[in-house]
């Protein structure tokens, strides 16, 4: 197998954001004249492109970086429902890790860098023998961690996980930590830096928590709860900054329509209705108007309040849920970067380039 230089970013959990970093880190390379390529080894969420099974973030590499001619080798496992199940009981070792090995030549051909993102901790797929650990020794890969925020926690986590690619000999690069809150950004700084130093662990890059990055659109939401569109389809881009439950008399309602408000109240509601309707008409720009509604219970107001909704240009769902399940349901979502997010691949490619340390990754890899 050709070894080229590569990097292998893991995590100490999922939604640590490698993704985000990946981005930035594809984008800035690239500015400095790499020729690289990307491969998700082991995909856990996809979609179907091409008749192919595709891990969701090669996906969103290849549309942006346009490099989706490669789907099939960026994402050569995919691990789908009953998957694991089958494998236990005739377990193929050999065969997975000859698609990767065969995906990955095909890939490093006439390239100076590979990114390899993993699937969460460092024992992610140990069960079907291709875990981040794994995969990282087979390829000749150094690691990148990414922890998120904290001191003694992610100190502890961190050393966990390295102790999974010690054991397979895998080198660590070093570490970047994502995902730190503003206020106490100097003090992790200070601390993790010395901490991972008397480990004899590089900290790479430490980036602060960019509430923009985990917005969720008004269609991503629609689309993850199953909901229904009753109006307003052109302004489902509009992102949601926060939501508030509805159930409260309207006026004191009014406080809480905020800029990128998502207003969920049942559809019998009138008078809440009606205040989401007239807070969104009165306000003067466009940047300070509320994100959307969600009707619940599988109600609908009467005619002439829905004609008032298709009026307003308020993106407006229905559940047949009941308000507070739905908004439970909310809570416990997570929300991945799509290709349509240009302006979070902005942001994400902002963030490496200011807060992580490209020059030492070059220089270590």
């Amino acid at each position: 197998m050709k070894r080229i230089k590569n990097v292998f970013l893991s995590a100490i959990h999922q939604n640590a954001g490698k993704t985000t970093i990946t981005l930035g880190l594809y984008k800035l390379l690239k500015e400095k004249g790499l020729r690289i390529a990307f491969m998700k080894p082991v995909g856990q969420k996809v979609v179907t492109v091409q008749r192919h099974r595709v891990d969701k973030d090669s996906y969103l590499i290849g549309e942006i970086y346009r490099c989706s001619r490669r789907f099939k080798d960026m994402s050569p496992v995919t691990v789908g429902r009953g998957f694991t199940e089958k494998y236990i009981f005739r377990p193929n070792k050999d065969i997975l890790r000859g698609e990767i090995r065969k995906s990955f030549d095909k890939l490093s051909t006439n390239k100076d860098i590979m990114i390899v993102e993993g699937t969460g901790h460092a024992g992610v797929g140990s069960v079907i023998d291709v875990s981040n650990a794994d995969v990282a020794s087979m390829l000749g890969s150094k690691v990148i961690i990414v922890s998120e925020g904290g001191i003694g926690k992610s100190i502890d986590e961190i050393i966990l996980n390295k102790a999974l690619f010690d054991l397979r000999h895998v080198e660590i690069l070093g570490v970047i930590v994502n995902k730190v809150l503003p206020d106490k950004y100097q003090k992790i700084k200070r601390n993790l830096s010395q901490g991972l130093k008397n480990k004899g662990i590089r900290l790479l890059g430490v980036i602060p928590l960019d509430p923009m990055l985990t917005f969720p659109t008004v269609e991503q939401m629609m689309e993850q709860l199953g909901l229904r569109l009753l109006c307003r389809q052109s302004n489902l881009k509009t992102h949601v900054k926060n939501t508030i439950v509805a159930a409260m008399e309207p006026q004191n309602v009014i406080s809480y329509l905020k800029d990128g408000t998502l207003v969920i109240t049942s559809g019998d509601r009138i008078d809440n209705i009606l205040v989401s309707i007239s807070s969104y008409l009165i306000k003067e720009s466009k940047a300070s108007k509320i994100a959307g509604v969600i009707l619940t219970g599988g109600l609908l107001p009467n005619l002439k309040i829905m004609d008032l909704l298709k009026k307003s240009r308020i993106p407006v769902l229905i559940s047949d849920g009941d308000t507070y399940s739905v908004a439970a349901r909310i809570k416990s979502m997570t929300y991945k970067i799509e290709k349509t997010d240009k302006d979070k691949i902005a942001e994400a490619t902002k963030l490496v380039k200011k807060y992580v340390d490209i020059n030492a990754i070059l220089k270590y890899l």
